[in-house]
């Protein structure tokens, strides 16, 4: 981490959290802010349900939910990034204060409620997106809709022309009612809805699924039949979590959707568990607790063709992704892989 980055961090965290985010994404946007020099290696290179990706290392939904930042971000050397959520229409999400660090647990809470400028506006900035990035959105339901199974549809023929995949994310624990949509007959439901607007775009899209971590395993396994009955592309495993046992942190008690590094072992044993309920037939995406190159290498041994960050940004800087590729080339390095591809489930065993 540079001195310039440590400084800005340093500052950031004077203000409020969501302020602060604010003004992260403005830094971007305007292209004041510090970026860090890539790491590049074909030994990174990833194909992830038929997208080709020049690094594992992929940013979450979340951080860019108005795909304000684009031109920043394609700079940062991630290898995919995913904005988002959009619903339909724009909606003002939950009364702040709806974002709390948790400095001692390296962790994050949220409950903003899928606060976003609506599908028209994003769809305008997807549209004009730097060239050679790989570009996801993720597709959510509006708070007060009559249908919101058929929301995610909507998003997606709205803006599915401009991303080079999108992800239904049913496991958001912030919008009331939401992850009951991860039952498996509202589920097969939804993603078929969701299936037919991809069958009906000039160019089909890879539709991935995001799911919760605090899933049992007979809600696990049915998700898993379910993704394999639909022809999901990927799963996202997993989203913030309810769970708060041991936190240190002053903002424990916050109500919202836990993200960090105590997410990091119950994210990866859904992972591990997901692996093997599908058998390595769907491609998998890791996220929940990535803040070093050891985590992000652990996810890939787990099952994991790639990997998702966000919560460590907030304590690590951008700098952490090229420290998390070098990290990963030199962990291939050690244990003799040549390729990301090499690696992918050769641990999955040791978290089920």
């Amino acid at each position: 981490m540079s001195v310039l980055e440590r400084l800005g961090l340093a500052a950031l965290r004077a203000f409020d959290p969501e302020t602060a985010h604010g003004f992260a994404i403005g830094a971007l946007q305007t292209g004041v802010a510090p970026l860090p020099r890539p790491v590049t290696s074909p030994r990174l290179h990833t194909r992830l349900a038929g997208l080709d990706l020049p690094n594992p290392v992929g940013l979450a939904a979340g951080f860019d939910k108005n795909a304000q930042a684009l031109n920043g971000l394609s700079r940062a050397g991630f290898g995919f990034v995913e904005v988002g959520a959009a619903t339909p229409r724009p909606q003002a999400g939950n009364p702040r204060p709806r974002l709390f660090r948790l400095p001692e647990d390296r962790a994050v809470i949220n409950r903003f409620g899928f606060n976003n400028q609506g599908a028209e506006v994003i769809a305008t900035r997807l549209a004009a997106r730097p060239k050679g990035m790989v570009l996801g959105l993720n597709l959510g339901a509006n708070k007060d809709s009559a249908d919101r199974a058929g929301d995610f549809a909507q998003v997606l023929r709205h803006c599915g022309a401009h991303v080079d995949f999108a992800t239904v994310n049913v496991s958001s624990p912030n919008t009331e009612k939401l992850r009951d949509l991860q039952g498996a007959a509202a589920l097969t439901a939804l993603l078929q809805g969701v299936m037919q607007a991809r069958a009906d775009l000039a160019r089909p899209i890879p539709i991935f699924l995001k799911i919760a971590p605090d899933l049992k395993a007979q809600e696990l396994a049915e998700i898993a039949g379910v993704a394999q009955e639909t022809q999901i592309d990927a799963i996202i495993a997993t989203n913030t979590t309810l769970d708060r046992k041991g936190l240190k942190s002053d903002s424990a008690g916050e109500k919202g959707g836990l993200s960090g590094q105590p997410l990091f072992e119950m994210s990866t044993r859904v992972l591990a568990q997901l692996s093997k309920l599908t058998d390595g037939k769907i491609p998998l995406i890791g996220v929940g607790g990535v803040g070093n190159a050891e985590q992000a290498y652990a996810k890939l041994r787990a099952g994991a063709s790639a990997v998702q960050l966000y919560s460590a940004l907030v304590y690590e800087g951008l700098s952490l992704v090229p420290r998390l590729n070098q990290g990963l080339l030199d962990l291939m390095d050690r244990d003799g892989h040549a390729t990301v591809a090499d690696v992918i489930g050769t641990g999955r065993a040791d978290w089920l």
